[in-house]
């Protein structure tokens, strides 16, 4: 089993869009998914269609219990696509771990329950914007975590150096036998644009510079209509984008090389055919 974390300091970035086609199409390879969203801000648990409108629980047990029981997971309308949702409104949690000496390893803890070891072959850990205990957890979570980042100016200043700030933060973890994963960061919504095209070469020499802390994704997402479009119906962007004409690749193509960049031994693994949504509530 694989956990990636989809993590930024600044909100607004398209971490929970980024979690959910990510998650929508290694469950269309075949392999079985569990999303957990992190987030006070409950983006991610809306994102798709679930089969129970009202689930029984969702991350604040995780979290309390320091287990993941199938009573926490949710079903998608997609096959192999599970979620625990948020259920955490006023935003409680983070202060509840805030005073936990363990803070830092409930839900690393929680995904070693044969719940989810037995159940699945990857989980997707959205997270909140802001800097706090919940995102210190779920980044500690994680095998790898996954860092978009816009090329903007002032996003990119502040992408570096929020970064550098939470890894010099968390690395020392690594001393309580809680190792932290590589950043993986991949340029998300990049316009056609002079201008977005300098910044996003200027990110990839800046972070050539940090010693292999973090390491640049050769896949670009482009500004395309398409993923808001997706996000609107509800429905993963590799299928509502297949094919596209010019100059721009379709999401369908994109989606694929930044999940084989992420998981090399999937390389070469397309989804060929797919049809609605799979599962009936």
């Amino acid at each position: 089993m694989i956990k990636f974390t989809v993590i930024s300091t600044k909100g607004g970035v398209g971490k929970t869009t980024l979690t959910a086609n990510l998650g929508a199409l290694l469950a269309d390879m075949g392999l079985r998914v569990l999303m957990i969203d992190a987030d006070v801000q409950p983006s991610l648990s809306k994102f798709y269609p679930l089969s129970q409108p009202k689930p029984s629980a969702g991350l604040t047990e995780v979290i309390v219990r320091g287990e993941v029981t199938a009573e926490c997971i949710s079903s998608t309308m997609y096959r192999n696509l599970d979620i625990v949702v948020s259920d955490d409104p006023e935003g409680s949690l983070p202060h509840w771990l805030l005073n936990r000496i363990d803070r830092g390893f409930r839900l690393r803890m929680a995904l070693n329950s044969p719940t989810v070891i037995d159940s699945y072959d990857c989980v997707l850990i959205d997270t909140q914007g802001a800097v706090g205990p919940l995102q210190d957890a779920a980044a500690l979570a994680a095998d790898i975590l996954v860092s978009p980042i816009t090329p903007e100016i002032l996003s990119a200043r502040e992408f570096k150096d929020g970064t550098m700030e939470l890894l010099d933060r968390l690395e020392p973890s690594s001393a309580l036998g809680a190792t932290l994963g590589p950043m993986k960061a991949v340029i998300y919504r990049q316009d056609r644009t002079t201008d977005a095209r300098v910044i996003a070469a200027g990110i990839r020499e800046d972070f050539i510079k940090l010693k292999g802390r973090v390491t640049v994704l050769e896949t670009v997402v482009p500004h395309a209509k398409a993923y808001k479009e997706a996000a609107t119906l509800r429905t993963p962007v590799h299928r509502h984008e297949r094919k596209r004409d010019g100059a721009t690749p379709s999401a369908y193509a994109v989606m694929h090389q930044l999940t084989w960049e992420l998981i090399p031994s999937l390389e070469g693994t397309f989804v060929e055919s797919f049809s609605g949504r799979e599962r009936v509530a």
